[in-house]
């Protein structure tokens, strides 16, 4: 139901939009779709190396190291695997609801898709050439803890 209805008020703009200036519209939506275009090879490599993954991995696997037998392990490895991980958020969610479905823990996925988001293992040799190295652990490490916090905080809540 939240999909149509935010369908329906973004049609509603781009009719506003359409009204007030056609060319900057028309303009607009030629660079989206030109943007979406230039997305599609990098999202539908992503969709396949997920698609591969959960289709090699084992159900039972996942249920072990990422279910509920031990939050605090299934934790720290959710969290392990999104500090190393280089995934655009919008596409760790539907992983995560798969990961979910095989047998994984709230918790440990909310460790990994925070994780996912504050850290940056990959990404450090850049961080440390623009920062220093002292920054960049410092923000690795205090962002890894946060995000262990956040995730055991959450799975009070969910």
């Amino acid at each position: 139901m939240s999909t149509i209805i935010l369908a329906g008020v973004t049609l509603i703009f781009i009719i506003v939009s359409l009204v007030k200036s056609p060319a900057r519209t028309k303009s607009s939506m030629k660079n989206a779709v030109k943007t979406a275009k230039g997305m599609v090879p990098e999202v539908g490599g992503i969709l396949l190396v997920v698609s591969v993954l959960l289709a090699v991995i084992n159900k039972d696997l996942i249920a072990a190291t990422l279910g509920n037998d031990n939050v605090l392990i299934s934790t720290g490895i959710g969290a392990l695997i999104g500090s190393i991980t280089i995934i655009p958020g919008v596409m760790a969610f539907p992983l995560s609801k798969e990961l979910l479905a095989a047998g994984a823990s709230s918790v440990a996925l909310a460790s990994f898709i925070t994780t996912l988001t504050m850290v940056g293992l990959a990404t450090s040799p850049i961080e440390k050439k623009f920062f220093g190295l002292k920054f960049t652990v410092l923000r690795n490490v205090f962002s890894f803890l946060f995000a262990i916090i956040i995730a055991l905080i959450m799975g009070v809540f969910i």
